[in-house]
This record gives structure tokens, sequence and C-alpha cells, in this order.
């Protein structure tokens, strides 16, 4: 197969891990016989710096081009300014409109190697297995009227949580479709008992359902699933949920696996749609440049993108075998060491490499 996958490090940890995973891209790719070709543009902080947008029409078109785009990570202190007109993260929410990536994979999966990473009890993590699925291109990220004001003397910040019935419905059509091909349990999470736009996504949550009789269903406001998600995680299979309900019930979930660090992303939308694909931590600019970031989540994106963007089944289940592996052989980098002995990015990525190759 020959792909062309456009490359957006953007900031503070992304060149790092970006660059881990390329290589792991690359042995894939020697393995297989693939041939894959690499654009790499600017985006976030670094393109503001250089251009004074943070997503340039050249790195727009390079990505709409492509068979696929892997994202490091953008933002840091330097462009976090709450009165700038132009930050980091207005690149990465256009980008999601621009390639109509509506709905956001998360895997939430604890390695069996890292079970005494995690800070819950290991009979809790045991046997955990999630997807959350995330609606990434609605809701008050990108509802309307959106802005600042100053009222009588006082300063105010406004936000609109807004969705459509068919927001709602393709979002949900993709949750249910996973949990077919998973163990055909679906939870809703909403806040219908306050919010309105969260009264419209359960109604149409209901319709939806009546789609699927062989998937179990079941509706679960949102401060109720942020405890079921410490307490029991391991009882729920796929969870659907809104924009800024599933950016933050993701990352507390990633708590369960021990680390920001190991949980990857995959952005898709209709049949054509160019896949986005990311870590879903930050740039952490308190380690930026010190070479100890986790690649891991950024490694396993790349499984996600020859899984779904290019149908390289095989491929996937290779990278995260050796994932797997890696871990296993007791390699750590010192987010996931519990204080014990780490390794620093560029040797994480090089033994996944090896395990990869078969070299473990």
């Amino acid at each position: 197969m020959n792909a062309t996958i456009t490359l957006l490090p953007g900031d503070g940890i992304g060149p790092e891990v970006v660059a881990e995973a390329r290589n792991v891209l690359d042995a894939v790719a020697e393995r297989y016989g693939h041939s894959f070709t690499y654009n790499e543009q600017l985006a976030g902080g670094i393109a503001i710096d250089e251009t004074g947008d943070p997503l340039p029409e050249e790195t727009l078109g390079a990505c709409l081009a492509a068979d696929a785009v892997l994202l490091g990570a953008v933002g840091g202190p330097k462009w976090s300014d709450p009165t700038a007109s132009v930050r980091p993260e207005q690149g990465l929410l256009k980008l999601r409109k621009s390639l109509g990536v509506y709905a956001n994979l998360r895997p939430i999966q604890v390695f069996p190697a890292l079970a005494e990473a995690s800070p819950l009890r290991p009979e809790l993590v045991a046997n955990v297995d999630i997807m959350v699925v995330r609606e990434l291109t609605g809701g008050i990220y990108f509802g309307t009227p959106q802005g600042r004001s100053v009222v009588d003397g006082r300063r105010e910040g406004f936000d609109t949580m807004r969705y459509n019935e068919e927001e709602v419905r393709r979002v949900l059509k993709i949750g249910f479709e996973l949990a077919r091909q998973r163990r055909s349990t679906l939870t809703s999470v909403d806040k219908a008992n306050v919010l309105a736009s969260s009264r419209l996504w359960r109604e149409v949550a209901h319709e939806v359902q009546h789609e699927y009789p062989d998937v179990a269903y079941e509706d679960v406001l949102v401060d109720a699933m942020a405890m079921h998600l410490i307490n029991r995680p391991a009882d729920f299979d796929v969870i659907v949920t809104g924009n800024l309900f599933g950016d933050i019930l993701s990352d507390e979930a990633s708590m369960i696996t021990g680390s920001l660090g190991m949980l990857p992303s995959a952005s898709l939308g209709d049949a054509g749609a160019v896949g986005l694909y990311e870590p879903i931590h930050g740039s952490a600019p308190d380690i930026a440049g010190k070479g100890i970031a986790n690649p891991l989540a950024t490694i396993l994106s790349t499984a996600m993108l020859l899984r779904n963007s290019l149908g390289l089944v095989e491929e996937a289940a290779a990278v995260e075998t050796a994932v797997a592996h890696t871990l296993q052989s007791g390699c750590r980098t010192a987010d996931i060491a519990r204080g014990g002995p780490s390794i620093g990015t560029q040797e994480m990525g090089e033994r996944v490499v090896m395990a990869l190759s078969g070299n473990r």
C-alpha cells in the first residue's frame, strides 16, 4: 500500500512523541511492504509564531489531501493569555470541523503489565475495556453565541451548548455499531435533568436505540458517570456522550490506565472523511525537550490510523502487540514507572520498534 500521512507535531512534547510514532510507522512499512509518504506541517502555537494562524491554509490543504492525519499536541503557557484573539486550540477546532470528524473514539484499556500503575485497586481495573465515543464538532465548543462583554461595568463570558438532532443521531449510530462489534452494551451520558440540549440528546438517543434492539442500553447522568468510572469501570462497554462531557470523562478514565500518556484517539466522520489521530494528552510544556515524555499514546494512535483509515488490520494489531510486549518486558517511562526505573521517549520508541521487528 502507498499512503500519504500528514504529520502535525505541534507544540511542547508533540514533536518528540510524533517522531517516535513515525519510526513505528516506518517499521510497519518495512515489515509489511508498504510505502508511507509524510507531509509535515505547522499547527498550533508554533504556527501562530511563524504565520500568525494556528491552522495555516497550507496545513489545512495538506490534511484534506492526505489519507490520514497524525497530530502531536498544541498549546502551552506561551499562548495561554485569556485575552489573546488567536489561540492554538482554535486551529484544532477548525481542523476537526473542516475534516468533518464528528466522532472521537477513545479506548480505555488497562495493559496487564501496567495494572500496578493505576491508582485504583487491581480488582477494579481488571478487565477494563471501554470505548468512549465523544461527539467532536458540536456542543459548547462550537455553539453560538460565544464571547465576552461588559455589562454594568462587569466582565462577562458566555458560551452556548447547542445540538441539533442530526448531530446527536449520527454519533449515537457510530456508538451502537461499535457496541455490536464489542459486548453489545451502550451507555449514553447526558445532563438531561438540567440542560435542554441534554433532553434533546436523550430523546434522540432513545429513537436510535429502537434501531438496535440487540444492544443493551442505559442513560446515565454525567455526574453519576464520573463516580461510576472510579468505583466500577469494568461494567462499561461503549459510552457515548457530548463534546464537553466526553472531553472530561475520558481524561478522568485515563487515570484508570495509569497515565494520560497511554491513551490514543481516533477522530472519524462519514465514509471518505480523512481520519485525525492523536494522543489525548496535551503538550506537557513542563517536560518538553527533556526526552522523558511517554510516546505510547501516540504510537497506539498510529495503530488506530492503520486500522481505521488504511484498513491495515493485521498491521494495527502488530503495533498493539509490540506495545504490550514492550511493557511486559518492564520498560517504563517516568509517568508509569511509579517511582521505579524509567527510560526516555526515544528509547521507549526504539523498544517498540524492536518488538515490532521481532527483536525483543
